[in-house]
């Protein structure tokens, strides 16, 4: 399906792409089917865009990147909600906030969103159990990171592609526990 995009323009999905959010994302319950996209930059961040809403783009990044020890720790019930069988088949990803001024993006560590890359359900979940901010600082966190992969690359592509990501292809490094 092409789908019309505010900031990426016309993008093609396919129905293997697409990640079903019933309960949608806090303040969006309305918008339940979403790709990821992958802007083609160097900045490491995807974009969960809905389908039905041109406008309505959430930048993403798993947080392992910028906070090494973060955990997910998900209730049985929040499991069967996302039809998992097992925590292997989880990816998380936690929703940035990008101000004006880069160097005061926050992620929001307290409701990661969660997804079954085998069944391609997610669901934003609100983690209980632990003091996650909702604005946790991670710039620098990131662009360390950033300069990293770079230093570490002898050859930096430049592309300007982007391309709607399968999340059967997503990382699985943060780590999912069940309370």
């Amino acid at each position: 399906m092409v789908v019309q995009t505010g900031r990426f323009g016309q993008i093609e999905v396919s129905t293997d792409e697409i990640i079903s959010i019933p309960s949608g994302i806090l303040g969006f319950p309305d918008d339940q089917n979403f790709c990821l996209v992958d802007p083609g930059d160097e900045t490491l961040i995807l974009w969960l865009q809905s389908l039905s809403n041109p406008r309505l783009a959430f930048p993403v990044l798993e947080p392992r990147i910028f906070k090494s020890n973060y955990i997910v720790r998900l209730s049985a019930a929040e499991l069967r909600e996302l039809r998992l069988s097992s925590i292997q088949e989880a990816s998380v990803f936690t929703i940035l906030t990008i101000p004006n001024q880069l160097p005061e993006m926050t992620a929001n560590l307290k409701a990661p969103l969660v997804i079954n890359v085998r069944d391609r359900v997610a669901k934003q979940v609100v983690l209980q159990e632990n003091d996650q901010p909702i604005k946790h600082p991670m710039f620098k966190e990131l662009r360390a990171q950033i300069l990293s992969v770079r230093s570490a690359s002898s050859e930096v592509v430049k592309s300007n592609d982007r391309s709607v990501v399968s999340v059967g292809t997503l990382p699985l490094t943060t780590r999912v526990e069940l309370i």
